[in-house]
């Protein structure tokens, strides 16, 4: 029986600066240590948009959940780093664009305010160590989904 508490992964190395980590669901994804001539993502790089997909997946669910015609959630990430090693993220921050007909700002706001505060492990777990903000902005379509 699965324990639903744990997760596991596998990374091994691939050569050169190249790794590939391995999900214990079985996906498989590349990370390259080199930042300046890489074939993929820095595991730095990877944290930020795994906070990123956590936050947006709860935004949307919670929207949709909330009736709101969201026909497209992109959120912009950016982390700061201290100077010194390890260089670790001391500042992160979530700023959410979603695009939708007719989409409320108070129903977005609420969205991320509830990943921020309640849902998103990634996220919260991240405050712990660092400041992580966000803001959004709704932007409103001209045409009305189908549907």
């Amino acid at each position: 029986m699965a324990d639903n508490n744990q997760l596991h992964a596998t990374v091994s190395w691939a050569g050169d600066s190249n790794f590939i980590g391995r999900s214990g669901s079985g996906h498989a994804v590349v990370f390259d240590s080199n930042k300046d001539n890489g074939v993929a993502p820095t595991p730095m790089e990877m944290l930020l948009m795994s906070a990123g997909a956590c936050s947006s997946v709860d935004v949307v669910s919670i929207l949709q959940k909330a009736k709101q015609q969201v026909t497209s959630c992109r959120v912009v990430l950016s982390g700061e780093r201290v100077d010194s090693i390890p260089r670790v993220f001391d500042k992160i921050h979530l700023h959410f664009e979603v695009t939708g007909f007719n989409v409320s700002e108070k129903h977005v706001e609420r969205a991320v305010n509830l990943s921020a505060e309640k849902y998103c492990s990634v996220s919260i777990m991240l405050q712990k160590a660092m400041t992580v903000t966000h803001s959004f902005a709704v932007i409103q379509s001209e045409l009305q989904p189908e549907g």
